[in-house]
């Protein structure tokens, strides 16, 4: 099988690609090891960013999403027992956020490629990338018990960050960029309506806590856990228990709602960053190339704009044969990378309580967290990186 653009992954860059390339009339296959029901079912991220939802749109693949989407025009603080609300169109001249399920964006993505365009292989195992220095690179996967080559004129490893993109560039060229961190979140998914109309981000003592939502009726909320918590390990009332005392404020009027747990997990937090993101005619895209820790809502954005950014370079060198974007591809999308990077980290480490937290580390945390609650121009940083770098 031959096509011009070989695609690693059927998550929601790999998926966005396929149809922002189509659009472009420009061929290409995707390859995803798992199965459709694997894909639709896994949960990640939920919000988007302002860009993220104008290039659905624009892509045509937003109904659904302006259908079912809950638009947020803020998010919530809460600290020292008192809530701030960020207006977040006021701040960034109109932009807001969308809260949309990645697993919503994947089944909407997987319809529109299955109903209306090029191939779209579950079950195919991507085993190794061959040839990106050269003017026709390979993949080989394995699909249906039997192995076969996948011809490209370019690969993009949407495979995220143990799939065989990545390795394909030699650690002779490679630089990583890397921090863990000793906490994790325990999340939750349970049946009962959002207890905020907005999300709401809290700075305890005992630790960070989220108040997130999948829908008007599912609740997603988050609490910050050792290093390593297995999610069994919590009782489902202990949950509710340390979620209210995390998101404890002097506001009679304020109750969080309280329903079944319908699922719970704990995703384990990292900063990382591969450069570069390109090598030959291998181009590395969402967390094939980057993960950043959940708390700026980064990640599933971040994919989206290495994707609009390869869509673009490559359509310039095929109409107009013009291939500077794509020579430029890893450092425009890494201009990017690093400043959400930079924010995640910001957000995370002045919202989380370290092991070894000493009393001076606590107040300056809550300094921080003061100068963004009554500085016009730090509040104006945060909405912007919130709502989303440009593309």
């Amino acid at each position: 099988m031959r096509t011009t653009v070989g695609i690693i992954g059927a998550g929601p860059a790999g998926l966005l690609l396929a149809r922002l390339l189509q659009n472009a009339g420009i061929g290409s296959v995707v390859l995803e090891s798992r199965d459709r029901a694997y894909v639709e079912r896994r949960q990640r991220a939920g919000i988007l960013e302002q860009g993220t939802v104008d290039v659905l749109r624009a892509a045509g693949v937003g109904a659904r999403m302006d259908r079912e989407g809950i638009p947020h025009d803020g998010i919530e603080l809460r600290f020292d027992r008192r809530r701030h609300r960020v207006d977040l169109p006021a701040l960034t001249g109109g932009r807001s956020v969308m809260v949309y399920a990645q697993t919503e964006v994947c089944k909407d993505l997987i319809e529109d490629r299955l109903t209306g365009g090029g191939p779209l292989l579950f079950e195919a195992e991507a085993l190794a990338v061959e040839g990106a220095e050269t003017d026709s690179p390979r993949v080989r996967y394995r699909h249906e018990g039997r192995e076969a080559v996948l011809e490209c004129d370019y690969v993009v490893g949407c495979d995220g960050f143990w799939g065989v993109a990545r390795t394909a560039i030699p650690d002779a060229l490679s630089r990583t960029y890397e921090r863990t961190y000793p906490f994790g979140w325990l999340g939750i998914l349970a049946d009962v309506a959002p207890s905020h109309d907005e999300l709401v981000y809290a700075r305890s003592d005992r630790g960070f806590a989220l108040l997130s939502m999948r829908s008007p009726t599912v609740t997603r909320a988050y609490l910050q856990v050792p290093e390593g918590t297995d999610a069994d390990d919590w009782a489902d009332e202990e949950i509710w228990d340390e979620l209210d005392r995390r998101l404890e404020v002097d506001d009679p009027g304020w109750r969080l709602a309280r329903g079944p747990i319908t699922a719970k997990s704990v995703t384990p937090m990292r900063s990382y960053v591969h450069e570069p993101m390109r090598h030959g005619r291998l181009f590395l895209a969402g967390d094939a190339a980057h993960i950043v820790p959940p708390t700026g809502a980064k990640g599933l954005n971040l994919a989206v704009g290495d994707v609009v950014t390869f869509a673009r370079a490559l359509a310039a060198h095929l109409d107009k044969g013009d291939p500077a974007l794509l020579g430029t591809y890893s450092e425009t999308c890494l201009r990017r990378v690093w400043q959400a990077e930079r924010f995640s980290y910001a957000m995370t480490t002045m919202l989380h309580r370290a092991p070894d937290a000493t009393a001076f580390d606590d107040r300056i945390q809550l300094a921080r967290l003061d100068r963004v609650t009554t500085s016009r121009a730090a509040e104006t940083d945060l909405a912007e990186a919130y709502t989303g770098f440009p593309f």
